[in-house]
C-alpha cells in the first residue's frame, strides 16, 4: 500500500502520532476499555442529539451500532475457538463501521456539530483498522486467539 503526501501517521495501537505531539490525550490503549469508552461516548452522544424524528431514528440506530463494537468484543475476547473468534471480530469490524456510518450521517444532516462527532468518528475508524488487523494476524495462525475463561476441559 502506498502512502499519501503530508497524509496523517496512524499507529493503531495507541492512536496517532500527531495527537500524541500535540500532547492530546490518547484512547486507553488496552482495546477492551477503548472499546467501553468508545460505548460511552456514543450513549452521551445520543443523549445530548436535538428530539426530532431523524435524530430518534439515526440516534437509536447508532446507539444499537456504537454499543455492540464493545459487547462484541468482549465476546471475542472470550471466544472458545479462532473461527468464533473471527467470527466475532467481523461483528466488531461491522459494527464500527457502522457506527462511523451513522455518525457521518448526522454530521451531513446538520444534527450533530462536527466538534461533537469528528472524534468520535475518527475513533470508529481506527476501531475498524484495528480490528482488520487482528483478523488477519488471527487467520495467519501463530499465537492462539483468547480462551474464554468458562471453557471446560476435556
Amino acid at each position: 500500500m502506498g502512502r499519501c503526501e503530508g497524509a496523517e501517521v496512524v499507529n493503531a495501537e495507541v492512536g496517532t502520532r500527531n495527537a500524541e505531539q500535540r500532547g492530546e490525550s490518547l484512547p486507553p490503549r488496552d482495546l477492551r476499555e477503548r472499546t467501553k469508552v468508545f460505548a460511552l461516548a456514543i450513549v452521551r452522544l445520543v443523549d445530548a442529539l436535538p428530539r426530532s424524528r431523524a435524530a430518534d431514528v439515526i440516534g437509536h440506530q447508532l446507539l444499537r451500532a456504537g454499543t455492540s463494537v464493545a459487547a462484541n468484543y468482549r465476546s471475542a475476547r472470550r471466544a472458545r475457538s479462532r473461527k468464533e473468534f473471527l467470527a466475532k471480530m467481523g461483528i466488531v469490524e461491522e459494527e464500527s463501521d457502522e457506527s462511523s456510518f451513522w455518525l457521518e450521517l448526522l454530521l451531513e444532516a446538520g444534527l450533530v456539530s462536527l466538534g461533537r462527532a469528528s472524534d468520535l468518528r475518527d475513533e470508529a475508524e481506527q476501531l475498524v483498522a484495528i480490528t482488520i488487523a487482528s483478523i488477519h494476524t488471527a487467520r495467519e495462525g501463530g499465537r492462539s486467539v483468547p480462551r474464554s475463561a468458562f471453557r471446560v476441559p476435556r
